[in-house]
């Protein structure tokens, strides 16, 4: 889907690379010890910058299948069906992978299945790239604006009836302990609990339909100015309408409340109609490529990042295991915890980005 030589296209990578980044950086600190406030996901009820790089990821997916929707109207709704479905189960699968991997254990003996997390960050994405993509085909664009509101209200509804909006009260946490069961959830959080639950999965949608018609609306409109301030207008009716939501039903990433899917939808219209403005109108690009190489290959670089610090994770060096012992010995030495761990983390992004570089130099594009 990468064709450089459009600059529609282009953003559309860029965007993708900046979020690629991002998440790399706020997922391999050197130290879960020294890391910045807004490089942390909010404790609870909040918002922080990290906060938005899960749902940009949706938003680019939704973005990505404005391009790509196209192809349908040539295809029957068999061969939509297979197509979208295969596509979604492959990622389901990397993701659920990802989460078992390295498959066994020290003792080299097959790792128990059995307490392996059934759903995460790359399963959300092919669950909700599945849905809106049979809603945006099927219902079209008023069915999908339709399903948006509905989906947000209904999720609401649901969990202001069915609980509360704290982490061991909470609706979702009731039907992913009911239907996955503790030992296929998320224990990050001292508790079992899943971020990325069965429930939440509902609003997360919307963020996919949101960039869905954001990108076509770029399509049309992304080389007038009048264009891009609309974006930027509904950009912050999405974020004013997310702050006075918030007020009874709160903006909380781990919960993707409603208020939080208007609060990053509306800055992802934002950064994308900055991105748009300054790509498309003011031509600004020698700084792109960096970010450019991140989007061509999003899914392996996402795959290779997470895979590597398991890997080295699992090579000791004395008492340390690998990656400390590179933070440690590298980075903590000569300068100050917090920023050393940030220098880390960068340090990762440039070695993950090398590889993507090659890749594209190569022509090696590997996509699902």
């Amino acid at each position: 889907m990468s064709k450089t030589n459009s600059t529609r296209y282009l953003a559309l990578d860029v965007f993708r690379g900046l979020t690629l980044a991002l998440m790399i950086i706020v997922n391999t600190p050197g130290s879960d010890h020294a890391i910045y406030a807004q490089l942390e996901h909010a404790v609870w009820n909040g918002f922080t910058l990290t906060d938005l790089v899960f749902p940009s990821f949706l938003f680019v997916v939704g973005s990505a299948m404005s391009l790509t929707m196209q192809k349908f109207s040539s295809m029957s709704d068999r061969e939509i069906l297979r197509k979208v479905a295969t596509r979604a189960a492959l990622i389901f699968l990397c993701g659920y992978l990802l989460y078992w991997f390295p498959f066994f254990n020290a003792d080299f003996q097959l790792s128990p299945i059995a307490n392996t997390r059934i759903l995460g960050v790359l399963q959300r994405i092919a669950l909700c790239y599945f849905f809106a993509t049979l809603i945006v085909h099927y219902w079209k664009d008023r069915g999908a604006l339709a399903f948006s509101v509905f989906a947000l209200l209904a999720y609401w509804l649901i969990m202001a009836s069915f609980g509360d909006y704290t982490m061991q009260g909470n609706a979702g946490l009731r039907v992913d302990s009911a239907i996955l069961g503790a030992a296929h959830m998320y224990h990050g959080e001292g508790i079992a609990f899943d971020p990325e639950g069965i429930l939440g999965t509902l609003p997360s949608i919307v963020n996919v339909i949101a960039g869905y018609f954001a990108g076509r609306f770029v399509q049309s409109n992304g080389n007038r100015l009048s264009g891009l301030g609309c974006l930027v207008i509904v950009g912050l009716g999405c974020v004013i309408a997310a702050l006075i939501w918030n007020e009874v039903f709160p903006i909380n990433k781990k919960l993707w409340t409603s208020s939080f899917v208007l609060c990053t939808v509306g800055l992802d219209l934002i950064i994308l109609a900055a991105l748009v403005y300054v790509i498309d109108i003011v031509k600004f690009r020698r700084w792109t490529y960096f970010f450019e190489v991140f989007g061509k290959n999003t899914l392996f670089i996402y795959l290779l990042a997470d895979i590597l610090v398991v890997i080295l994770a699992r090579i000791h060096i004395g008492s340390k295991n690998l990656y400390s012992w590179i933070y440690t010995n590298v980075f903590q030495s000569w300068i100050e915890p917090y920023l050393a761990s940030l220098l880390f983390a960068v340090c990762y992004v440039l070695v993950c980005w090398s590889v993507a570089f090659l890749m594209d130099k190569k022509k090696i594009y590997i996509k699902l």
